[in-house]
């Protein structure tokens, strides 16, 4: 399962005819996206009241992983070590990486701090 981040789906927006959004939407016509919690509130945050509804309607047809105390727990046991190396990643990056890691699958982000996360072993990426 890949777990698309919200620099993912904001390119695809953009640019529809892009390699990005081809390649996004490959794997959702393959059912192969999962779409987590905080991304889906980042995407509704960020798009216009008058899009909002088509988009989570369209959103809807993903399976939603969402956090639980098991999620936070991982964080908490994460923190530590990245930050021991010297970086500091937001909690949205961090609940992401945990939910992904959680269900075994692979995260999908143009956001670098996923490439330091895999670097330090927490994560494994989708390379597009």
């Amino acid at each position: 399962m890949i777990v698309v981040d919200t620099s993912v789906w904001i390119d695809a927006h953009r640019r529809p005819s892009g390699p990005i959004a081809v390649a996004l939407n490959t794997l959702l016509d393959a059912d192969e996206v999962a779409l987590p919690l905080p991304v889906r509130q980042e995407l509704t945050a960020g798009i216009s009241r008058r899009d909002r509804a088509a988009l989570l309607r369209g959103l809807s047809s993903l399976p939603l992983i969402r956090p639980t105390d098991e999620t936070w727990n991982l964080v908490d046991q994460w923190i530590p070590t990245a930050a021991d190396k010297g970086h500091r990643f937001g909690i949205s990056d961090w609940l992401v990486a945990a939910l992904t890691s959680e269900i075994g699958g692979l995260v999908w982000s143009l956001d670098e701090d996923f490439a330091a996360m895999e670097r330090l072993k927490l994560i494994s990426r989708y390379a597009s």
